[in-house]
């Protein structure tokens, strides 16, 4: 659109540089020719009232101008919005984008054409990029000072105190009461003015982003957000108001909703003369006729509102833009008009697919600089690697070791900012989450974000209102659709808003510009080191241990540390845990330098190699075994102590804020509960390398013998703890999967054994619908994500397994991988992404069946529209003494809810589509792996070396061993492994690749020992565990 002219001065309100827009079209898809001819010049009235001039050709179509709009602000999701502006007879129209803009504005020097939001999404974590919600946050202000968007004194204070937040900032009365008197947001505003202010006092530390985040949350839970009413009649002359939204059309009466009808019950929409029809679908249980007819104003008025109703049931229902209707030869018959641009699915999808950078945008009124991605034009061969990722290691503030005490959130933030300041081509992953207390490690997609990410950022678990040490903000979105209409999105594995949070933003490790090694030394440095298979092996575990030894501090010293500081925990649940921790730490610490010491001889550092004394480990493994057996008194009580941790945290809510805000520090890098069992998966871990060493030995060399004795010896501390291992990871897994979920008020219970955990598609009125499906021994729950800020799961429906029965029935509803679950009361239809996900769920469900039919009958009903609340009376929260009745009755949607982690298997299985079983988490414990590897991207040249930990189906990445929490992480569910082709140009040995999408990494081991052991880890994530390994692994140990 070059002949396009713009205003220099105006793209730094709202935009970046110049000539930097994205286009709204499809990849690929080239822009309708620009017609020559003279040009027009438009006044566009934007979001923040500020007014820019656009020429366009005169004969050119409305998408022309809007285009235009959106490549000036560098709006990626330029659908969302329209143009409005009066037409000759006052009444105010959406700009047509396919006719000529000089037929519909007659006269545009007298005519300002006004930039507004045109479709309001269901949930404002669909929104992927931080300045669309930023946009979209500027239209509620509008809607607040024009009366559209009404609510009680609470709600508007509320949402008041967000909009303050966002444009000056922290608290402070005087410069509150100030801005307040100068900037009028709602009529009536004085009367609220105490309760603005009381309110912006609690919003202390957030940033814009999340002010505009907290303001979308609240606001699309008001009956009126988004809604334009539109006068009509009903048949018996009363006076209503017709209106139309992403769920159907709505009916007012006033600003009260007393009827509705959802785009699936609507079977054709017509309009003649001033009468507007709504033919409703057949439906023996509705009182309804089967249409329904309103009288409006005008014919203009009616055709208006029916060209809304046409475009918003395409945006939102259809999955692509409809095709233009053949042209009558003879005469035509009704209206041509259609719907023109991309679909939301569209829209999601294409964010999705693209790359994404993050460029600065000036907020007008706000102190603080914003970034948002914006998808990348792959131009130059290395786009992949940011140029600015080179400054990280000076911009990054915080890094080293973290300690309990540091400096506030806010002086952290303060640093940030200067940062950018200072480098304003800085990595986004050094930008704060939205969504700011969010579980870190993962960014996820509040999260979304939404180019689909893999990687999934080490934890920025910013706390609010809370003392932090300074550390990077990373933010991770995963963004991905399953089944054929738009799902959630977010973000955020930390699927935080900006993601879309989710995002996939970028890790700042995984982007690093890496630091290139020679050749030369990398050869010579392996020379110096001996060759043979049980130097690795001994290797393997000298590594492995500094990670166990790093998950024991998580509890003897972090956790420890935090409980000491606060007194919410009882003294018999410390007297259970950390005495039975630290002599293991204490223990384990004397073991790695024994083992340290070993290779170091080993490996010639000093003379005593020269005698071949010590080149073996079965000696130090056997001593060490022997000396484990007397702290299995320890081991035996951890099952115990995650028992009591969750039946404290059950009781009382001060314990439970306790662990969740822990939870939310760096160093905290899995769900608490499970480094608890860290010492139980460590004797797994101990038993396959004594395994290794004695398939390598030969039986007559005496090291086969000290290993075989150290093996029977730990083999049999496994058989003892074995029964107590599979019931603790059962029982932590039905905790974990339980702060997933929102609406189950008993999800642990006697008995219950959870089984798969995944992704499938959902048929229902309203077409193929992505929904997480949770499996048990008793019942199959389905759920939808995307409606909290908290990144949780919703429970839709339960189908108790007993009675029920599973068919393949692709042919009845041509719809492929497609089963039919018949339960006793409900029946539903799924599809899976694929046959292989078929298959698995077929497996697992008809072996749930199997076992529902022999226990004792039906599984109690445990669905709940809120969860009970038994904690203790006298440790009622702040919040919880609250008594205002408009503020209690409206808690959900006002209080800031609590953070969640967003990183969580469950929704990686969701952005990804796919799932998980609990046969594959065991696997997934006893295939865990350290150790430094080389990484280098597709289009960069150098390798960098770093410490890399594989855990929980998730790779996380360090500088160094030394380092207390993980820079970065990347979930493997989705991945695919394979060795490098002859064409990628990769002249290195035991290199191996992972690669999701456009997303690829290379890895280089040291040896072939270490490049075999991760490819097997590796593969044990990216694969699902086949039947017969399922079977094996397979005990009924309920809790």
């Amino acid at each position: 659109m070059g002949e396009i002219e713009q205003k220099p001065t105006p793209g730094s309100r709202l935009g970046a540089p110049e000539n930097s827009g994205i286009s709204t079209l499809e990849h690929g898809q080239k822009p309708p020719p620009t017609p020559s001819g003279k040009l027009m010049s438009i006044k566009i009235q934007m979001l923040d009232d500020t007014q820019e001039a656009f020429e366009v050709p005169q004969r050119a179509p409305g998408k022309v101008l809007l285009d235009a709009v959106c490549n000036h602000l560098n709006l990626v999701e330029g659908d969302y919005f329209g143009l409005e502006f009066p037409d000759h007879k006052k009444i105010t129209v959406w700009l047509d984008l396919l006719k000529p803009i000089v037929k519909q504005i007659r006269r545009p020097k007298h005519v300002v054409v006004r930039f507004v939001v045109k479709f309001f999404p269901p949930d404002h974590t669909q929104l992927q990029e931080e300045l669309t919600r930023y946009l979209f946050a500027l239209q509620v202000k509008q809607d607040l000072a024009q009366g559209r968007l009404t609510c009680n004194d609470t709600s508007a204070a509320l949402l008041i105190s967000h909009i303050v937040q966002s444009e000056i900032g922290d608290f402070d009365e005087a410069s509150d009461r100030e801005h307040l008197a100068k900037n009028k947001y709602i009529p009536q505003q004085d009367a609220l003015e105490d309760k603005i202010v009381e309110f912006h006092h609690s919003h202390v530390g957030q940033t814009p982003a999340e002010s505009d985040f907290q303001l979308l949350e609240i606001a699309r839970k008001l009956e009126m957000y988004g809604i334009r009413l539109h006068p009509a009649k009903d048949r018996e002359g009363t006076k209503i108001n017709l209106a139309v939204a992403n769920t159907g059309i709505l009916v007012f009466q006033g600003f009260t909703k007393i009827n509705a009808f959802n785009w699936a019950k609507v079977r054709k929409l017509s309009f003649k003369r001033k009468r507007f029809l709504i033919k409703l679908r057949p439906d023996a249980n509705s009182s309804y006729q089967d249409t329904l007819e309103f009288l409006m104003a005008s014919r203009d008025f009616c055709k208006s509102f029916w060209k809304i109703c046409v475009e918003h049931h395409a945006f939102f229902r259809l999955f692509e833009e409809p095709k233009p209707k053949p042209k009558p030869v003879l005469f035509s018959r009704g209206s041509s008009f259609r719907f023109s641009g991309r679909t939301q699915k569209q829209v999601l999808d294409y964010v999705k697919e693209g790359g994404h950078k993050k460029v600065q945008f000036e907020r007008k009124h706000s102190k603080i600089h914003s970034i948002r991605s914006l998808a990348m034009q792959p131009t130059e061969p290395n786009s992949e690697v940011p140029k600015q990722a080179q400054q990280r290691a000076s911009l990054t503030p915080g890094e080293g070791a973290e300690s309990p005490g540091g400096q506030s959130s806010q002086q952290a933030k303060e640093r940030k900012a200067s940062a950018e300041e200072s480098g304003p081509r800085q990595s986004p992953a050094l930008q704060k989450s939205p969504a700011g207390h969010q579980r870190a490690g993962v960014a996820v997609e509040a999260a979304a974000a939404v180019a689909e990410e893999e990687e999934e950022v080490a934890k920025d678990r910013t706390q609010q209102s809370k003392p932090q040490p300074p550390q990077p903000s990373t933010e991770l979105s995963i963004n991905s659709q399953g089944g054929a209409v738009p799902a959630s999105v977010i973000l955020s594995p930390n699927l935080s808003p900006d993601t879309k949070q989710a995002s996939p933003l970028v890790s700042p490790l995984l982007n690093d510009q890496p630091c290139p090694r020679t050749d030369e030394e990398e050869e010579g440095r392996r020379k110096r080191f001996p060759t043979d298979k049980a130097y690795f092996i001994a290797k393997e575990v000298s590594t492995t241990e500094r990670t166990y030894l790093k998950d024991l501090e998580v509890i003897t010293s972090w956790f420890q540390s935090a409980v000491s500081k606060e007194d919410s925990m009882p003294e018999t649940l410390k007297s259970l845990i950390f005495p039975n921790f630290e002599p293991l730490h204490k223990f384990h610490t004397n073991f790695l330098k024994e083992i340290e010491q070993r290779l170091a001889l080993w490996e010639g550092r000093s003379n005593a190699h020269i005698r071949g004394d010590y080149q073996r480990i079965g000696d130090v493994m056997l001593k060490n075994v022997q000396a484990m057996k007397q702290l299995a008194v320890h081991l035996w009580k951890h099952g115990e102590a995650l028992e009591a941790l969750e039946t404290g945290i059950r009781s009382s809510r001060r314990l439970e804020n306790l662990c969740r805000d822990f939870e939310l520090q760096k160093v905290c890098y899995l769900p608490l509960n499970t480094f608890l069992l860290r010492p139980l998966h460590r004797l797994m871990h101990y038993k396959q390398v004594l395994e290794r060493l004695c398939k390598d030995n030969p039986p007559n060399e005496a090291d086969f013998r000290d290993c075989r004795a150290a093996l029977a010896e730990i083999t049999e501390m496994v058989a003892q703890l074995h029964g107590t291992m599979i019931k603790m990871e059962n029982f932590q897994k039905l905790h974990e999967l339980k702060k997933d979920l929102i609406g189950v008020d008993n999800l642990v219970i006697p008995g219950r054994e959870f089984i798969r955990l995944g992704s499938l598609s959902k048929l229902s009125g309203k077409g193929l619908q992505q929904r997480m499906f949770f499996l048990f021994n008793d019942v199959l729950l389905y759920t939808s994500r995307g409606l909290t800020i908290s990144n949780q799961f919703k429970v839709h429906g339960q189908l108790p397994l007993y009675g029920m029965t599973i068919e393949r029935s692709e042919d009845e509803w041509g719809v492929p991988h497609c089963l039919t679950l018949r339960g006793q009361r409900q029946s539903i239809v799924v599809a899976a992404s694929s046959r292989a996900e078929m298959e698995k769920w077929v497996d697992d469900i008809q072996m749930a069946i199997d076992l529902a039919e022999k226990s004792s009958g039906p599984t109690p009903e445990f669905l709940a529209s809120s969860p009970p609340d038994n904690k203790s009376p006298d440790e009622a929260t702040v919040a919880d003494q609250e008594s205002e009745d408009d503020l209690s009755a409206s808690r959900t949607s006002l209080e800031r809810q609590a953070p969640h982690r967003g990183n969580t298997m469950v929704h990686v299985c969701w952005h990804r589509n796919t799932s998980v079983s609990m046969v594959d988490f065991s696997v997934a414990v006893e295939n865990q792996l350290s150790g430094n590897l080389l990484r280098k991207f597709k289009n960069s040249n150098g390798w960098q070396k770093l410490w890399v930990v594989f855990t929980n189906f998730c790779l996380f990445f360090y500088k160094s061993h030394q380092d207390n929490h993980p820079l970065a992480s990347l979930p493997l569910l989705g991945y695919s492994l394979t060795i490098p082709s002859e064409s990628e140009d990769i002249h290195k040995d035991y290199v191996f690749k992972l690669h999701f999408k456009s997303h690829v990494y290379y890895f280089r081991a040291e040896s072939e020992y270490t490049f075999e052991r991760w490819m097997e880890v590796i593969r044990s994530a990216t694969s699902a565990a086949s039947r017969a390994h399922s079977l094996s692994h397979k005990e009924s140990h309920l809790y």
